[in-house]
């Protein structure tokens, strides 16, 4: 069998380090490299990657925004911070993340021919008036807030992905990853469930926006990177195809859960609602369904356990 040589970008990040030990375990001829400037991932993510697999495993400190050159069959295109708290923290860079970066790699897997999967994200969707949100659906965006630089980022790099698609007759996959969870989230990403894990385990306030009735789905992280991998693997998908967990909870119903299995006191406090955060975001996955034969298997009772498991391992 031909080796794959794939690269992850981003792969010391949440996401990003899971799919790496993936890759490695279930195929044991494949080289994977895996790219990371540490903006937002951690090198204790992958470092157990470098002692496991030290012939098939390389970690490169690139920043995405600059070219680079590899001999490489597959990417899977993730680097971009992800949360509100840091992707606002600098908007020009995450802009330059997304659409140089984006060009960057579109660029490298034409060069070598390569199969490209881009971690696009619901977030192209916006504060949707469809729902729940399916892949055709054009979303409701807005531009000019302090989101836009994250949405349009995506959504550009989308149209890259399209355009070289079109052109080149490069061989893409766009997957619009919906809210995902698991070991090895930042604890200080600011996203709900490390938002509330973490509040939870320090009996601190669980801070909720606006009246909590707003919804989220939540997809474990092994359920997402299995979608991820399918979808590579899978010939002829060059459209989007919605990733995530149809389950759909309110921000509230999610903050009790996490209360009753950490079995916290803390007090539900309610804050001012962001500009243009959504009210509603539910997945429509019958296209994963039907073209990847794949669905989320892991409850979120389950999933969340596991989640704080690990919050509780590496608290100090």
């Amino acid at each position: 069998m031909q080796q794959k040589r794939i690269l992850v970008t981003g792969g010391a990040g949440f996401i990003g380090s899971h799919l790496c030990e993936q890759l490695l375990k279930q195929n044991t001829n494949d080289f994977v490299y895996c790219l990371d400037n540490f903006y937002t991932g951690q090198k204790t993510n992958i470092s157990h990657l470098d002692q496991s697999y030290p012939n098939r495993f390389e970690f490169l400190n690139h920043d995405v925004i600059e070219p680079i050159t590899l001999d490489i069959t597959h990417i899977y295109h993730l680097a971009c911070p992800a949360s509100p708290v840091h992707y606002q923290k600098d908007p020009l860079y995450t802009m330059k993340t997304s659409f140089l970066g984006g060009l960057n790699i579109l660029e490298l897997a034409k060069k070598s021919a390569a199969r490209v999967l881009f971690a696009s994200t619901s977030e192209v969707y916006g504060d949707p008036k469809v729902h729940p949100q399916t892949e055709n659906y054009f979303g409701n965006v807005n531009s000019f807030g302090p989101r836009a630089c994250y949405d349009e980022g995506k959504r550009a790099t989308e149209t890259l992905m399209y355009d070289f698609h079109h052109q080149y007759g490069l061989d893409i996959r766009i997957a619009r990853i919906f809210n995902t969870y698991g070991p090895k989230m930042n604890q200080n990403d600011g996203r709900v469930v490390s938002n509330f894990i973490t509040q939870a385990l320090s009996e601190k306030s669980i801070t909720l926006y606006g009246d909590g009735s707003q919804t989220r789905s939540f997809c474990y992280v092994d359920d997402l990177v299995d979608g991820l991998v399918k979808l590579m693997d899978t010939p002829d998908l060059h459209f989007p195809i919605n990733l995530g967990n149809p389950v759909e909870l309110s921000i509230k119903q999610i903050a009790e859960l996490i209360l009753n299995l950490t079995k916290s006191q803390s007090e539900l406090n309610y804050l001012v609602l962001p500009q243009d955060d959504p009210l509603l975001r539910c997945p429509d996955i019958t296209l994963a369904q039907n073209k990847l034969n794949w669905h989320p298997k892991i409850s979120l009772e389950v999933g969340l356990q596991k989640t704080i498991d690990y919050f509780k391992s590496i608290r100090i």
